[in-house]
């Protein structure tokens, strides 16, 4: 039978769609994009415009797949279950945690030919920690998803809902399966989850620190990355304890959000711009070479001119930043932010990103130039146009003129040459 999977939203849902699909090629199941038996679709709930794009996406599969087995689960099915159940020609939906129930009702009409029907939505504050496992990845890097769930409560944010609490992976099986991926080739894992800085909150006397320790030992692994993480994490303390290892990329994506006090505060984060400039402070005495990338909301409700401009200030103040995201606040129904005052024309958010954007460009063409004159190790991810497309440890892009294929290769490569978001290089044994 051929399937055909449809993932939207982050890393998580994507590693949960592969260990899917993983399980099902083992009993045989074909991958495929058109004419499918089943279509499973993971859908996102991070904003209404996801929401959207999930039903659409529903939508496409069932027209693509005639008479397809319809299964659909995610985020967006957790928070609003009957509303995916009723969509047409949908046979089955089930929340997050219970993503395998799905491999077990496809094997079933693998089997019997008989659709089973219905819907299985839990309490997620009820369901532990539902273990999945990869063994391969569709890009060079591979991830590795170490927990599920939230324990933040952000203004702006349906996710708690949408992954219910805190449930951490055992360290015994992260380490088998970076055991594996690396068996399997990958020299590089991202560890992912829903909040990775809240890894082992929910076990005994063990923290994402001590999960980094362990990977260490993991004969063939060259760098550990970690994912999108909370800058309150990276605590003096907390860095002196990352300081040992030799594997961690020296590169952190913060979920930053703003620049502002006024409007962190709004938002529920759990710091303050000065709690982060100590801690981005704290890494770049233990990591000189860190470069950071980050997420930034702009135009948050009752977010002033003002508040803006210490925005702007504070991220023109920033060394080794890399790309940012930045994203205009868009509404998300069922959320505190949403039913605030102060709610900004799209018109002022979207002038407002620009500028920012505009200023984030300068910072990333600054940083990328004080990496050139540099012999750096680069692994290669991918080829286009002659090149070679890698990244050094501290995730600066690279490329390099080649007609060898370098995919899954760390080369040292002499960095010529700063260009627009990535730098050029020549193979070490080539200048």
């Amino acid at each position: 039978m051929k399937v055909a999977f449809y993932t939207l939203g982050c890393k998580v849902n994507q590693y949960e769609s592969r260990a899917l699909l993983e399980l099902l090629e083992k009993e045989g199941f074909e991958r495929t994009s058109r004419g499918a038996d089943v279509c499973v679709i993971n859908t996102c709930a991070v904003t209404a415009e996801s929401e959207r794009k999930g039903r659409q996406t529903i939508r496409r599969a069932v027209r693509e797949n005639p008479g397809a087995y319809v299964l659909v689960t995610g985020c967006a099915v957790q928070v609003d279950p009957d509303a995916y159940a009723g969509m047409e020609n949908v046979h089955f939906v089930s929340g997050n945690r219970q993503k395998k129930k799905l491999a077990e009702l496809i094997l079933d009409y693998a089997k019997s030919r008989s659709m089973t029907q219905g819907a299985d939505v839990s309490d997620l504050c009820r369901l532990g920690y539902e273990r999945m496992e990869v063994s391969s990845s569709e890009r060079t890097r591979a991830y590795m998803k170490i927990e599920d769930g939230c324990s933040c409560k952000c203004a702006y944010c349906i996710i708690p809902r949408a992954r219910g609490p805190v449930c951490s992976r055992s360290m015994e099986d992260c380490l088998q399966e970076a055991k594996r991926l690396t068996r399997a080739g990958y020299r590089e894992i991202v560890l992912t989850g829903i909040e990775v800085s809240a890894y082992g909150e929910d076990l005994q006397n063990t923290d994402l620190t001590d999960l980094i320790a362990a990977l260490e030992s993991v004969e063939g692994l060259e760098r550990i990355r970690l994912s999108s993480i909370d800058p309150s994490f990276f605590r003096p303390e907390t860095v002196e304890k990352l300081r040992a290892s030799t594997k961690l990329a020296h590169h952190f994506h913060l979920s930053l959000q703003s620049g502002c006090d006024k409007t962190l505060a709004a938002m529920r984060r759990k710091y303050n711009a000065a709690l982060v400039r100590r801690n981005i402070g704290a890494l770049r005495a233990a990591f000189p070479d860190v470069r950071f990338t980050a997420d930034v909301i702009v135009g948050f409700p009752g977010e002033s001119e003002e508040d803006f401009e210490e925005t702007l200030a504070f991220m023109r103040s920033l060394e080794g930043m890399l790309h940012v995201h930045v994203f205009a606040y868009s509404r998300r129904p069922q959320t505190e932010a949403d039913a605030m005052p102060g709610q900004l024309p799209e018109s002022v958010k979207s002038e407002r990103s620009a500028r920012l954007i505009a200023l984030c460009e300068e910072n990333e063409r600054k940083t990328l130039e004080k990496e050139t004159g540099k012999t750096v190790s680069v692994l290669f991810e991918s080829a286009k146009g002659g090149e070679a497309v890698g990244h050094t440890g501290n995730f600066v892009e690279v490329r390099v003129k080649t007609k060898e294929r370098l995919n899954g290769k760390t080369l040292p490569v002499f960095l010529c040459k700063a260009e627009n978001g990535y730098v050029e290089g020549i193979l070490r044994n080539e200048k």
